[in-house]
Protein backbone atom coordinates (compact mmCIF):
# COMPACT_ATOMS: atom_id res chain seq x y z
CA UNK A 1 0.00 0.00 0.00
CA UNK A 2 1.30 3.37 -0.80
CA UNK A 3 0.82 7.24 0.42
CA UNK A 4 0.32 10.10 -1.65
CA UNK A 5 4.20 11.45 -1.19
CA UNK A 6 5.08 7.66 -3.24
CA UNK A 7 2.62 7.97 -5.63
CA UNK A 8 3.26 11.14 -6.86
CA UNK A 9 7.00 10.55 -6.76
CA UNK A 10 6.60 7.58 -9.26
CA UNK A 11 4.22 9.27 -11.03
CA UNK A 12 6.66 12.51 -11.58
CA UNK A 13 9.39 10.22 -12.39
CA UNK A 14 7.82 8.23 -15.25
CA UNK A 15 6.81 11.62 -16.46
CA UNK A 16 9.54 13.76 -16.22
CA UNK A 17 11.10 13.63 -20.04
CA UNK A 18 7.60 13.77 -20.76
CA UNK A 19 6.99 16.85 -20.02
CA UNK A 20 10.46 18.22 -21.14
CA UNK A 21 10.10 16.47 -24.50
CA UNK A 22 6.53 16.38 -24.77
CA UNK A 23 6.67 12.67 -25.61
CA UNK A 24 3.76 9.29 -25.35
CA UNK A 25 1.98 10.99 -22.35
CA UNK A 26 2.05 7.12 -20.27
CA UNK A 27 5.64 5.99 -21.33
CA UNK A 28 8.65 5.79 -19.41
CA UNK A 29 10.86 8.23 -19.98
CA UNK A 30 12.67 6.71 -23.24
CA UNK A 31 16.38 5.76 -24.23
CA UNK A 32 17.99 6.56 -27.41
CA UNK A 33 16.68 3.96 -30.23
CA UNK A 34 19.40 1.88 -31.83
CA UNK A 35 18.29 3.41 -34.87
CA UNK A 36 19.14 6.80 -33.54
CA UNK A 37 22.63 5.47 -32.08
CA UNK A 38 23.32 3.59 -35.32
CA UNK A 39 22.95 7.00 -37.21
CA UNK A 40 25.43 9.18 -35.24
CA UNK A 41 28.02 6.83 -35.16
CA UNK A 42 30.51 7.25 -37.31
CA UNK A 43 31.70 3.80 -37.98
CA UNK A 44 29.09 0.39 -37.20
CA UNK A 45 30.46 -3.06 -37.67
CA UNK A 46 28.84 -6.69 -37.21
CA UNK A 47 31.65 -8.76 -35.48
CA UNK A 48 31.85 -12.55 -34.38
CA UNK A 49 33.40 -13.24 -30.63
CA UNK A 50 37.02 -14.55 -31.47
CA UNK A 51 38.70 -14.90 -28.24
CA UNK A 52 39.31 -12.81 -24.79
CA UNK A 53 41.77 -12.57 -21.83
CA UNK A 54 40.46 -11.49 -18.58
CA UNK A 55 41.33 -8.81 -16.13
CA UNK A 56 44.59 -9.71 -13.98
CA UNK A 57 45.27 -7.25 -11.21
CA UNK A 58 48.81 -8.81 -10.88
CA UNK A 59 49.81 -7.21 -14.39
CA UNK A 60 47.15 -4.57 -13.95
CA UNK A 61 45.33 -5.08 -16.94
CA UNK A 62 41.97 -4.65 -17.79
CA UNK A 63 41.71 -7.65 -19.91
CA UNK A 64 41.04 -7.64 -23.54
CA UNK A 65 38.27 -9.21 -26.16
CA UNK A 66 39.40 -9.57 -30.01
CA UNK A 67 35.99 -9.94 -32.67
CA UNK A 68 36.16 -10.63 -36.22
CA UNK A 69 34.54 -8.43 -38.69
CA UNK A 70 31.56 -10.15 -40.16
CA UNK A 71 29.52 -7.30 -41.71
CA UNK A 72 30.65 -3.59 -42.32
CA UNK A 73 27.31 -1.29 -41.74
CA UNK A 74 29.46 2.01 -42.03
CA UNK A 75 33.09 3.12 -41.93
CA UNK A 76 34.91 6.41 -42.39
CA UNK A 77 37.52 5.32 -44.84
CA UNK A 78 38.69 1.36 -45.76
CA UNK A 79 39.75 0.89 -42.39
CA UNK A 80 38.19 -2.27 -42.18
CA UNK A 81 37.15 -5.50 -44.45
CA UNK A 82 35.16 -8.82 -43.80
CA UNK A 83 37.72 -11.13 -42.05
CA UNK A 84 40.24 -8.81 -40.54
CA UNK A 85 39.80 -8.57 -36.64
CA UNK A 86 39.09 -6.11 -34.00
CA UNK A 87 40.68 -5.46 -30.40
CA UNK A 88 39.18 -4.02 -27.98
CA UNK A 89 41.02 -3.27 -24.27
CA UNK A 90 37.73 -4.93 -22.18
CA UNK A 91 37.46 -7.98 -20.78
CA UNK A 92 33.99 -9.30 -22.42
CA UNK A 93 33.07 -13.05 -22.29
CA UNK A 94 31.75 -15.21 -24.73
CA UNK A 95 31.96 -18.16 -27.19
CA UNK A 96 33.10 -17.99 -30.85
CA UNK A 97 30.62 -17.22 -33.22
CA UNK A 98 28.41 -14.90 -30.60
CA UNK A 99 27.66 -11.99 -32.76
CA UNK A 100 27.86 -8.15 -31.49
CA UNK A 101 27.63 -4.44 -32.92
CA UNK A 102 29.67 -2.27 -32.55
CA UNK A 103 29.62 1.44 -33.02
CA UNK A 104 32.21 3.75 -33.04
CA UNK A 105 32.95 7.48 -32.90
CA UNK A 106 36.27 8.80 -35.25
CA UNK A 107 38.58 10.83 -33.04
CA UNK A 108 42.09 9.41 -32.83
CA UNK A 109 41.39 6.70 -35.42
CA UNK A 110 37.79 5.00 -34.02
CA UNK A 111 37.26 4.76 -30.33
CA UNK A 112 34.82 1.89 -30.16
CA UNK A 113 31.51 2.08 -27.45
CA UNK A 114 30.61 -1.21 -25.76
CA UNK A 115 29.89 -4.59 -27.47
CA UNK A 116 25.83 -4.65 -28.09
CA UNK A 117 25.06 -8.35 -28.29
CA UNK A 118 22.87 -9.38 -30.86
CA UNK A 119 21.25 -12.11 -33.62
CA UNK A 120 20.74 -12.07 -37.11
CA UNK A 121 17.56 -11.51 -36.79
CA UNK A 122 18.10 -8.47 -34.66
CA UNK A 123 20.99 -6.80 -36.55
CA UNK A 124 18.76 -6.99 -39.71
CA UNK A 125 16.17 -5.07 -37.54
CA UNK A 126 18.82 -2.51 -36.53
CA UNK A 127 20.43 -1.94 -40.06
CA UNK A 128 16.71 -1.95 -41.68
CA UNK A 129 15.26 0.47 -39.35
CA UNK A 130 14.19 4.12 -40.60
CA UNK A 131 16.15 7.07 -38.63
CA UNK A 132 14.71 9.62 -37.32
CA UNK A 133 15.00 11.79 -40.55
CA UNK A 134 12.02 9.70 -41.67
CA UNK A 135 8.87 11.66 -41.43
CA UNK A 136 6.63 9.89 -38.28
CA UNK A 137 3.52 8.74 -40.37
CA UNK A 138 6.02 6.79 -42.53
CA UNK A 139 8.82 5.46 -39.74
CA UNK A 140 6.35 4.28 -36.57
CA UNK A 141 4.40 2.05 -38.63
CA UNK A 142 7.87 -0.08 -39.20
CA UNK A 143 8.46 -0.65 -35.79
CA UNK A 144 4.97 -1.57 -34.74
CA UNK A 145 5.33 -4.38 -36.45
CA UNK A 146 8.07 -5.16 -34.11
CA UNK A 147 6.00 -4.66 -30.67
CA UNK A 148 6.25 -7.45 -28.04
CA UNK A 149 8.63 -9.46 -30.81
CA UNK A 150 10.06 -12.52 -28.81
CA UNK A 151 13.41 -11.04 -29.10
CA UNK A 152 13.97 -8.70 -26.19
CA UNK A 153 16.26 -5.93 -27.93
CA UNK A 154 14.17 -5.48 -31.20
CA UNK A 155 10.93 -5.27 -28.92
CA UNK A 156 12.38 -2.73 -26.43
CA UNK A 157 13.82 -0.44 -29.28
CA UNK A 158 10.64 -0.78 -30.96
CA UNK A 159 8.65 0.47 -27.88
CA UNK A 160 11.44 2.92 -27.21
CA UNK A 161 10.33 4.74 -30.78
CA UNK A 162 6.80 5.29 -29.33
CA UNK A 163 8.04 6.25 -26.33
CA UNK A 164 9.83 9.22 -28.04
CA UNK A 165 6.82 10.03 -30.28
CA UNK A 166 5.03 12.65 -28.74
CA UNK A 167 0.82 11.94 -29.45
CA UNK A 168 0.66 14.30 -32.11
CA UNK A 169 2.67 11.76 -33.97
CA UNK A 170 1.17 8.63 -32.61
CA UNK A 171 -2.89 9.68 -32.44
CA UNK A 172 -2.61 9.86 -36.43
CA UNK A 173 -1.40 6.25 -37.12
CA UNK A 174 -3.79 4.52 -34.55
CA UNK A 175 -5.99 2.74 -37.36
CA UNK A 176 -3.06 0.62 -37.41
CA UNK A 177 -3.14 -0.68 -34.36
CA UNK A 178 -5.08 -4.14 -34.06
CA UNK A 179 -7.76 -4.14 -31.14
CA UNK A 180 -7.55 -7.51 -30.51
CA UNK A 181 -3.73 -7.45 -30.18
CA UNK A 182 -3.69 -4.37 -27.47
CA UNK A 183 -5.99 -6.47 -25.46
CA UNK A 184 -3.62 -9.84 -25.81
CA UNK A 185 -0.46 -7.18 -24.96
CA UNK A 186 -2.64 -5.96 -22.05
CA UNK A 187 -4.22 -8.77 -20.44
CA UNK A 188 -1.37 -11.17 -20.70
CA UNK A 189 1.39 -11.19 -17.38
CA UNK A 190 4.63 -11.46 -19.37
CA UNK A 191 3.90 -7.88 -20.89
CA UNK A 192 6.21 -5.09 -19.43
CA UNK A 193 4.07 -3.32 -17.05
CA UNK A 194 5.63 0.06 -18.30
CA UNK A 195 3.75 -0.55 -21.42
CA UNK A 196 0.31 -1.16 -20.77
CA UNK A 197 -0.52 2.19 -20.20
CA UNK A 198 0.63 3.02 -23.98
CA UNK A 199 -1.50 0.16 -25.14
CA UNK A 200 -4.43 0.84 -23.34
CA UNK A 201 -4.31 4.66 -24.94
CA UNK A 202 -3.86 2.91 -28.00
CA UNK A 203 -6.69 0.92 -27.90
CA UNK A 204 -9.02 3.77 -26.58
CA UNK A 205 -7.75 5.62 -30.17
CA UNK A 206 -8.38 2.68 -32.46
CA UNK A 207 -10.56 0.50 -30.79
CA UNK A 208 -14.59 0.33 -30.40
CA UNK A 209 -16.98 1.23 -27.30
CA UNK A 210 -17.32 -2.20 -26.85
CA UNK A 211 -13.65 -2.38 -25.99
CA UNK A 212 -14.46 -0.43 -22.86
CA UNK A 213 -15.83 -3.19 -21.13
CA UNK A 214 -12.42 -4.58 -21.31
CA UNK A 215 -10.51 -1.60 -20.11
CA UNK A 216 -12.96 -1.20 -17.09
CA UNK A 217 -12.07 -5.17 -16.50
CA UNK A 218 -8.54 -4.40 -16.80
CA UNK A 219 -8.62 -0.81 -14.60
CA UNK A 220 -10.79 -2.42 -11.82
CA UNK A 221 -8.74 -5.63 -11.74
CA UNK A 222 -7.54 -6.18 -7.54
CA UNK A 223 -4.04 -5.63 -7.00
CA UNK A 224 -1.95 -5.67 -3.91
CA UNK A 225 0.69 -3.68 -5.52
CA UNK A 226 0.88 -0.14 -7.52
CA UNK A 227 -0.03 -0.80 -10.83
CA UNK A 228 1.77 0.67 -13.72
CA UNK A 229 -0.64 1.83 -16.60
CA UNK A 230 -3.66 2.39 -14.82
CA UNK A 231 -3.45 6.00 -16.25
CA UNK A 232 -2.97 4.89 -20.06
CA UNK A 233 -6.11 2.33 -19.62
CA UNK A 234 -8.49 5.36 -17.36
CA UNK A 235 -7.26 7.71 -20.99
CA UNK A 236 -8.40 4.67 -23.31
CA UNK A 237 -11.49 4.30 -21.63
CA UNK A 238 -12.62 7.93 -21.46
CA UNK A 239 -11.26 8.48 -24.97
CA UNK A 240 -14.21 5.60 -26.13
CA UNK A 241 -16.86 6.54 -24.16
CA UNK A 242 -16.58 10.78 -24.01
CA UNK A 243 -17.84 12.15 -21.60
CA UNK A 244 -19.92 9.05 -20.32
CA UNK A 245 -16.56 7.62 -19.44
CA UNK A 246 -15.84 9.66 -16.86
CA UNK A 247 -18.39 8.41 -14.50
CA UNK A 248 -15.67 5.91 -14.15
CA UNK A 249 -13.05 8.28 -13.11
CA UNK A 250 -15.35 9.85 -10.46
CA UNK A 251 -15.94 6.88 -8.85
CA UNK A 252 -12.32 6.82 -8.61
CA UNK A 253 -11.97 10.35 -7.02
CA UNK A 254 -14.71 9.79 -4.84
CA UNK A 255 -12.86 6.45 -3.25
CA UNK A 256 -11.52 8.15 -0.25
CA UNK A 257 -9.25 5.30 1.06
CA UNK A 258 -5.07 4.89 1.74
CA UNK A 259 -4.79 3.19 -1.36
CA UNK A 260 -3.77 6.57 -4.03
CA UNK A 261 -3.01 4.88 -7.53
CA UNK A 262 -6.22 4.68 -8.41
CA UNK A 263 -7.13 8.16 -7.38
CA UNK A 264 -3.63 9.12 -8.79
CA UNK A 265 -3.92 7.74 -12.29
CA UNK A 266 -7.45 9.23 -12.82
CA UNK A 267 -6.44 12.31 -11.90
CA UNK A 268 -3.30 12.06 -14.30
CA UNK A 269 -5.87 10.87 -16.96
CA UNK A 270 -8.14 14.07 -16.63
CA UNK A 271 -4.93 16.12 -17.02
CA UNK A 272 -4.60 14.00 -20.28
CA UNK A 273 -8.11 14.18 -21.45
CA UNK A 274 -7.48 18.57 -21.26
CA UNK A 275 -4.06 18.41 -22.85
CA UNK A 276 -4.36 16.52 -25.83
CA UNK A 277 -8.32 15.16 -26.35
CA UNK A 278 -11.03 17.99 -25.84
CA UNK A 279 -12.37 17.05 -28.85
CA UNK A 280 -13.68 13.90 -27.09
CA UNK A 281 -14.89 15.10 -23.76
CA UNK A 282 -15.98 18.49 -22.87
CA UNK A 283 -14.07 21.19 -20.48
CA UNK A 284 -17.19 21.52 -18.15
CA UNK A 285 -17.11 17.97 -17.76
CA UNK A 286 -13.25 17.22 -16.80
CA UNK A 287 -13.39 20.93 -14.46
CA UNK A 288 -16.29 19.15 -12.85
CA UNK A 289 -14.68 15.76 -12.15
CA UNK A 290 -11.41 17.67 -10.89
CA UNK A 291 -13.46 19.71 -8.15
CA UNK A 292 -14.34 16.42 -6.54
CA UNK A 293 -10.40 16.45 -5.56
CA UNK A 294 -10.91 19.57 -3.23
CA UNK A 295 -12.94 17.71 -1.01
CA UNK A 296 -9.91 15.51 -0.43
CA UNK A 297 -7.24 16.95 1.75
CA UNK A 298 -4.06 14.68 0.39
CA UNK A 299 -5.32 15.94 -3.11
CA UNK A 300 -6.69 19.00 -2.85
CA UNK A 301 -3.27 20.82 -3.41
CA UNK A 302 -2.85 19.49 -6.79
CA UNK A 303 -6.31 19.89 -7.48
CA UNK A 304 -6.51 23.62 -7.32
CA UNK A 305 -3.14 24.03 -9.59
CA UNK A 306 -5.48 22.60 -12.08
CA UNK A 307 -8.37 24.21 -11.80
CA UNK A 308 -6.09 27.38 -11.73
CA UNK A 309 -4.53 26.38 -15.24
CA UNK A 310 -8.05 25.70 -16.51
CA UNK A 311 -9.41 28.68 -15.68
CA UNK A 312 -12.57 27.48 -13.34
CA UNK A 313 -12.79 30.16 -11.36
CA UNK A 314 -16.57 29.32 -10.04
CA UNK A 315 -14.71 27.35 -7.58
CA UNK A 316 -13.34 30.01 -5.83
CA UNK A 317 -16.19 30.34 -2.91
CA UNK A 318 -15.05 26.26 -2.10
CA UNK A 319 -11.79 27.52 -2.29
CA UNK A 320 -12.26 30.29 0.59
CA UNK A 321 -14.16 27.97 2.53
CA UNK A 322 -11.64 25.15 2.26
CA UNK A 323 -8.67 27.39 3.68
CA UNK A 324 -10.49 28.22 6.80
CA UNK A 325 -11.24 23.97 7.22
CA UNK A 326 -9.19 22.30 9.69
CA UNK A 327 -9.00 19.49 7.56
CA UNK A 328 -6.92 21.30 4.79
CA UNK A 329 -5.15 23.30 7.21
CA UNK A 330 -1.87 22.14 5.52
CA UNK A 331 0.24 24.42 3.77
CA UNK A 332 0.42 23.32 0.58
CA UNK A 333 -3.34 23.37 0.62
CA UNK A 334 -3.58 27.07 1.33
CA UNK A 335 -0.59 27.86 -0.69
CA UNK A 336 -2.30 26.11 -3.77
CA UNK A 337 -5.66 28.72 -2.42
CA UNK A 338 -3.39 31.89 -2.58
CA UNK A 339 -2.17 30.89 -5.82
CA UNK A 340 -5.09 30.46 -7.62
CA UNK A 341 -6.12 33.57 -6.48
CA UNK A 342 -2.85 35.73 -7.79
CA UNK A 343 -3.49 33.64 -11.06
CA UNK A 344 -7.32 35.23 -11.00
CA UNK A 345 -5.98 38.44 -9.80
CA UNK A 346 -3.80 38.91 -12.72
CA UNK A 347 -6.08 38.08 -15.89
CA UNK A 348 -6.83 40.52 -17.86
CA UNK A 349 -10.45 41.23 -18.19
CA UNK A 350 -11.76 41.33 -21.88
CA UNK A 351 -14.34 44.68 -22.52
CA UNK A 352 -17.98 43.79 -21.49
CA UNK A 353 -17.16 40.59 -19.61
CA UNK A 354 -18.55 41.27 -16.40
CA UNK A 355 -18.38 37.60 -15.27
CA UNK A 356 -14.51 37.64 -15.23
CA UNK A 357 -14.33 41.08 -14.26
CA UNK A 358 -16.50 40.30 -10.82
CA UNK A 359 -14.29 37.27 -10.12
CA UNK A 360 -10.98 39.01 -10.07
CA UNK A 361 -12.11 41.55 -8.52
CA UNK A 362 -13.07 39.34 -5.63
CA UNK A 363 -9.45 37.39 -5.96
CA UNK A 364 -8.15 40.61 -5.22
CA UNK A 365 -10.40 41.62 -2.29
CA UNK A 366 -9.80 37.89 -0.88
CA UNK A 367 -5.83 38.16 -1.69
CA UNK A 368 -5.63 40.83 0.57
CA UNK A 369 -6.69 39.29 3.12
CA UNK A 370 -4.83 36.72 3.12
CA UNK A 371 -1.40 39.25 2.63
CA UNK A 372 -2.92 40.38 6.13
CA UNK A 373 -3.23 37.21 7.74
CA UNK A 374 -0.70 34.77 6.32
CA UNK A 375 1.40 37.11 4.82
CA UNK A 376 4.19 34.08 4.42
CA UNK A 377 1.58 31.71 2.82
CA UNK A 378 0.99 34.40 0.03
CA UNK A 379 4.73 35.19 -0.59
CA UNK A 380 5.40 31.43 -0.83
CA UNK A 381 2.90 31.48 -3.48
CA UNK A 382 3.95 34.20 -5.66
CA UNK A 383 7.79 32.19 -6.24
CA UNK A 384 5.16 29.83 -7.42
CA UNK A 385 3.46 31.97 -9.93
CA UNK A 386 2.80 30.11 -13.37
Amino acid sequence: MLNRPVIVAVALACMTAVSAALACPFCDAPEPSLAEQLSQADAAVLVQWKSAEPANAEKQTFGSTTFTVANIVRQPGADYEKGSTITLDRYRPGKPGDLFLLMGTKIDGIEWGSPLEVTETSFTYITESPGREVPAMKRLPFFLKYLEHPDELISKDAFSEFAAAPYSDIEPIADQFSPAKLKEWISKKETNQTRIGFYGMMLGLCGSKEDAAFLKEEINRPTETYRLGLDGMMAGYVLLLGDDGITMLEEKLAQNTKQFSDTYAAMQTLRFMWQYAQNRVSKDRLRQAMRMLIERPEFADLAIKDLARWEDWTVMPKLMEIYESPSHGSSQTKRAVALFLITLSKKKVPEGDEALAKHVAEAKTHLEDLKGRDPKIVKDAEKYFF
